[in-house]
């Protein structure tokens, strides 16, 4: 016990941490392996211990005594007894059920035959099992290989999976290796080795489907083809959309020996199917037209690529690795047919686990448990992403529509408030105040991101912009013929913007963590000059846009980022009053 220590554990496995503590970094980063951020007020941060955080921890190599050990090294008070316990338990349920094979059999194995009795009588894993072969292993139903795991998760026994997996065709090929004066090359950093090794484990029956987790602009993509290389298999990328097909084919092209012909794309605009195809969640969720059926978890691969017929492109081809970008998107649909897939290597690449659907355990079961993760700070003090400045700026709205807000119905508070229409000085501000910089304006609503780009004449980006005139303006912005781009969702993946430095956030996806960090990682490429990152939000206050901002930025303030609160009349005091006359070049 020592009372100048910054945390205190609670029985209810919360965890509060003092913020303002001397060794507030160092328990935060400890933390964050086997906790969650709930609440991030000013002065005392807010964990929780669940039993998915416990078993990913589990997964990861994290004994119990040594998250007790560094509770005990950070905590003011004894941990109760009942965390004490609760730790072991969980802890110790990771692994104790294993799936293996056995010929052509799938076993269910465990030491503890009282907890494969009770599997054997669970109503929710009995439609997966065949029968009990001992006190110690049943036999479960191959196919349903990612069934049984989704059930045992939910049950509370998550399931090692050792069964192993499909080969797949051989796909012999180098990554190019830099030399001098190569502008193709390139090498690997060392923690895009150590993430591609955590995954593979050098071939090990574990080794094959898991989720590496690492900030944006941090180079997931190349973790993916070193991945590809040490597996040498044929691989299927699914990405989010097309423009994030385009840039891993450039990849592919430059940075491997794979031959152009040997690399396809699976889109709306071409359906080549190769050794490597990349393609889009969309194209797997195309439904047909009419096709009402409703289905459940339980229905069959079939019945399945029946309803969504791209989906046959998962199992049309013998692969050997299927990657998963921006995991966290993963559609539900798409959890359906990967439960059939058991057996192919899965790695799922992604800047945070959280999804606000809540099926960060599905994300468990059938991609896979977190292999890697490295501290967004980490890397930043390492030099490998931008130092990153956020602040809160807060924004009231005028008489009139503080009226409007008040007799509004709940669902449209929100809309309303973040629509605010002061909005547009603050980024009028802002821009003022970088006006030398390469700047995003980024938010959720058409409208009010039509009126900005009309306001500052710079060209808007949505959904429905073609991808040849995307490729075109990131282009411009690239060579600095534009410095300010005005963008939708589109901004939250899947832009290679390097030298984007401010993003200023006028609206969001409600209260989404991901979004947040998404859209942080627009900016965090490391500068050719060396220089700061900026992130604005720009929140209405004493409404629900500054309640959904306050839970957007749990992540980021879980990764040791801080937003400074910025008061918008002070910044309006201080700025022009007519928006600036803005030369954008070719648009």
């Amino acid at each position: 016990m020592n009372p100048s220590n910054p945390l205190i554990v609670q029985s209810d496995r919360s965890i509060l941490l003092e913020v303002e503590h001397p060794l507030h970094a160092e328990a935060r980063d400890a933390l964050s392996r086997f906790a969650e951020l709930e609440k991030s007020p000013e002065h005392i941060h807010t964990y929780r211990i669940s039993p998915l955080s416990l078993w990913n921890a589990a997964a990861g190599g994290i004994y119990a005594q040594h998250i007790l050990e560094l509770l005990e090294r950070y905590s003011k008070y004894p941990i109760p007894p009942n965390m004490v316990s609760d730790i072991h338990d969980y802890i110790g349920r990771y692994g104790r059920l294993k799936l293996i094979r056995e010929e052509e059999r799938l076993l269910l194995v465990s030491d503890d035959h009282l907890l494969i009795t009770q599997i054997l009588r669970n109503r929710h894993a009995q439609p997966y099992l065949i029968r009990p072969l001992n006190a110690h292993a049943l036999e479960v139903d191959a196919n349903r290989r990612g069934h049984i795991k989704q059930a045992l998760i939910h049950i509370g026994f998550p399931a090692e999976d050792l069964a192993g997996y499909t080969e797949g065709s051989p796909l012999p090929f180098a990554l190019h290796q830099q030399e001098e004066g190569d502008n193709q090359g390139f090498t690997p950093r060392s923690y895009q080795r150590a993430a591609a090794s955590a995954f593979y484990a050098g071939g090990a029956p574990g080794g094959g489907s898991g989720v590496v987790v690492l900030p944006c602009g941090a180079g997931k993509t190349i973790v993916g083809l070193v991945t590809m290389a040490d597996i040498q298999r044929a691989t299927l990328i699914l990405t989010p959309n097309t423009v994030a097909v385009r840039q891993w084919i450039n990849e592919l092209r430059t940075k491997t020996t794979i031959p152009p012909e040997m690399i396809g794309e699976y889109t709306g605009e071409r359906k080549d199917i190769a050794p490597v195809t990349v393609s889009t969640y969309q194209m797997l969720t195309y439904r047909r037209t009419g096709n009402s059926s409703q289905m459940g978890d339980s229905s069959t691969a079939e019945a399945v690529e029946e309803e969504y017929p791209h989906f046959s492109l998962l199992t049309s081809y013998d692969w050997g690795l299927i990657i998963y970008d921006e995991v966290h998107l993963l559609p539900a649909p798409v959890f359906r047919v990967t439960a059939e897939i058991q057996a192919r290597r899965r790695l799922g690449l992604t800047a945070t686990l959280v999804r606000e659907d809540g099926r960060e355990a599905d994300v468990f079961s059938l991609i896979g448990p977190k292999k890697y993760d490295v501290p967004w700070r980490e890397l930043e003090r390492q030099g490998w992403i931008a130092t990153a400045e956020c602040h809160e700026i807060r924004v009231s709205l005028d008489e009139h529509d503080q009226l409007t807000y008040a007799m509004a119905e709940t669902r449209e508070k929100y809309r309303i408030a973040a629509e605010n229409p002061v909005k547009s000085r603050i980024a009028h501000a802002l821009i003022e105040r970088h006006k030398d910089d390469q700047v995003l304006i980024i938010g959720q609503y058409i409208d009010q991101l039509k009126a900005l780009s009309e306001q500052f004449q710079a060209p808007l980006l949505t959904g429905r912009t073609s991808n040849t005139q995307r490729e075109k303006l990131y282009e411009q912005f690239r060579r600095g013929e534009l410095k300010l781009l005005v963008v939708s969702k589109v901004a939250n993946f899947a832009i290679d913007l390097p030298d984007a430095n401010v993003a200023i956030q006028v609206s969001g996806t409600f209260g989404s963590r991901q979004e947040e960090a998404q859209r942080l990682g627009r900016i965090l490429r490391p500068k050719r000059d060396g220089g700061t990152a900026y992130f604005y939000t720009l929140v209405t206050r004493d409404t629900r846009d500054q309640d959904f901002s306050a839970n957007r930025q749990l992540f980021l303030t879980e990764q040791g980022y801080q937003y400074s609160i910025e008061d918008a009349e002070t910044l309006l005091s201080s700025s022009p009053e007519r928006p600036p006359e803005h030369s954008l070049g070719n648009q």
